[in-house]
């Protein structure tokens, strides 16, 4: 089975760009059919575009509440037969309801070893704490924040001398390898 992903995204798009790449290759068991961004500036819209993928923006601040807000957004899926919501630098919590929508079928990346330093600024943290490791983890979005089933880790020593920014560089080139990968788990568990 191809699964058909919808990656969401709210700036460049990283980590939406090493799953296009894995996409390229005619083995890899996904395609992407559409990118989807609540900021109507995101750069990572531009790649999509160039890339001849389906883009499709609706901008949050335009609505009074999230629930308007997410309405909006299972009417635009709707339009586009996926399997797969894939959150790639989406920068906006996902209500109990549209995550309810979407049983295991939303995935993330968290740049910690979860279930340590869920939620905002996991690199501070680990290093603060005295971490001698961090990493970055594929999970499945459940209503409780970056707290479902973890689907693939990828560990990365912190290092003296780390600061909160020399790690997130070391971790984002992890999560590039570690999303396809994530994906490709989820595609071959389907098939079986």
């Amino acid at each position: 089975m191809v699964l058909k992903l919808a990656i969401f995204i709210s700036g460049r798009g990283s980590n939406m760009l090493s799953i296009l790449k894995a996409c390229e290759n005619p083995d890899y068991p996904a395609e992407v059919k559409l990118v989807f961004s609540n900021r109507p500036d995101a750069a990572g819209l531009k790649v999509a575009q160039e890339k001849s993928i389906a883009v499709e923006v609706i901008d949050h601040k335009a609505y009074d509440s999230r629930e308007a807000f997410e309405e909006q957004v299972s009417k635009c899926l709707k339009n586009y037969d996926v399997d797969l919501i894939v959150l790639a630098g989406f920068m906006r919590v996902l209500s109990d309801s549209f995550v309810k929508q979407w049983p295991e079928r939303i995935i993330n990346i968290h740049p910690s070893l979860l279930p340590e330093y869920k939620g905002l600024h996991p690199h501070e943290r680990a290093i603060k704490d005295g971490k001698t490791e961090s990493g970055c983890s594929v999970h499945y979005v459940t209503p409780e924040l970056d707290s479902g089933p973890v689907i693939r880790q990828k560990r990365v020593p912190i290092l003296p001398g780390d600061t909160a920014e020399t790690l997130a560089d070391r971790i984002l080139a992890q999560e590039h390898i570690l999303y396809p990968e994530a994906i490709k788990i989820i595609a071959d568990s389907i098939d079986k």
